[in-house]
């Protein structure tokens, strides 16, 4: 293994790797020595982090490393540059991130790794810069699958993400500034909503994997992500609907409608849920996609539309377009999806709902 190190100390990397990696954004024409020499190093570093398949990795030495990096501000710069990288270098890095935030030295005190924590309490820009990843098809999907990685480890990753609001090259919100309870009514600029734009105007490739990182968002931290969304309601459900569920593609039209009834139908969510079938636009959006020429769409949105005629308390505005509609709604369902002969719960739900418009008295005056 000694050839690996030749030109550096196993310990001595970080800070030639992020002289380096600032050379990458003030040259136009990077000479090809110092990308060679920058691609040397990432996989050097993944070497000592990750072990080979003859030698386990050195826990010294991978803390060594580790302490490296953040003395360095290697984290930030690796997510800052990623997508300048080339691809075998953008796996190291990928490689790179999830053995750091991993990484926790034998006897610590901590119960986190120390890279995680110093990136949650004091470098959040690097969780900020792995979202901005998903600007750019080079970068999105190593970005992504260190985002989701952290998402599973720690709600903190979740509170900055949804609650940061800051410009390029700006100071980031930590986590010991967030108090999602009392924290401010979202501007919609923030890092979180340009997930909005990225899963419905990318590239397949980015779009696809930046709704898988914004599922698991949505999912993971029930609790924290219910306060959030209720505290920005309307603008979250304005960019949801217009953006997602309305969208031109038909992969993120299905995933999206799919992911609204999840997220209408867990607990968590009851009172986010309740707000959302007051509203007879909700209603209309949802009775639309029930007409959509695309079958798994009409079915996604059938799990929607029952959560509005389960509802026992309709509001006004639901109450009267349901009853308006109520002859085509009841010529309409009988057929609706009949192809369907072997999913005996939709063929019960889609009785119920048939049973409750029947019933439903005058539409409100």
């Amino acid at each position: 293994m000694a050839f690996l190190f030749r030109h550096k100390s196993k310990t001595d990397l970080a800070k030639p790797t992020k002289e380096l990696l600032l050379q990458l954004w003030q040259s136009t024409t990077p000479t090809q020595k110092a990308e060679d020499e920058l691609v040397r190093l990432v996989s050097q570093m993944k070497l000592i982090l990750q072990g080979t398949h003859d030698t386990e990795s050195s826990p010294e030495q991978v803390g060594q490393l580790v302490n490296s990096m953040i003395q360095e501000d290697l984290l930030y710069h690796l997510a800052h540059s990623i997508r300048l990288l080339p691809f075998e270098s953008r796996k190291d890095c990928q490689s790179i991130f999830s053995y750091a935030f991993r990484f926790k030295p034998a006897h610590s005190l901590s119960p986190e790794p120390p890279a995680l924590t110093h990136v949650v309490h004091r470098r959040p820009e690097v969780i900020v810069e792995l979202c901005r990843g998903y600007g750019f098809k080079e970068s999105a999907m190593p970005c992504g699958v260190v985002l989701r990685e952290l998402l599973k480890q720690h709600e903190d990753v979740a509170s900055i993400i949804l609650h940061e609001e800051s410009r390029e090259h700006e100071r980031a919100i930590s986590i010991d500034e967030i108090d999602p309870r009392d924290a401010p009514i979202q501007s919609g600029e923030g890092v979180f909503w340009k997930f909005f734009p990225w899963i419905d105007g990318g590239a397949f490739e980015v779009s696809t994997d930046a709704f898988t990182t914004f599922r698991e968002l949505l999912t993971r931290h029930k609790s924290l992500v219910a306060i959030y969304i209720e505290r920005n309601f309307d603008l979250f459900f304005n960019r949801y609907n217009s953006m997602l569920v309305q969208s031109g593609s038909y992969v993120t039209k299905r995933q999206s409608i799919k992911l609204l009834g999840e997220i209408l139908l867990d607990r968590a969510n009851y009172s986010i849920m309740t707000q959302y079938v007051e509203s007879g636009e909700h209603l209309k959006i949802c009775m639309t996609l029930l007409k959509d020429d695309r079958k798994m769409v009409q079915y996604e949105g059938f799990h929607v539309f029952k959560v509005f005629v389960a509802n026992p308390n309709k509001s006004p505005p639901v109450q009267r377009i349901l009853v308006n509609n109520r002859e085509r709604l009841l010529r309409f369902l009988p057929t609706f999806l009949e192809d369907r002969t072997e999913d005996e719960q939709f063929t019960d739900e889609k009785s119920f709902l048939i049973r409750q418009i029947e019933s439903m008295g005058p539409a409100p005056s």
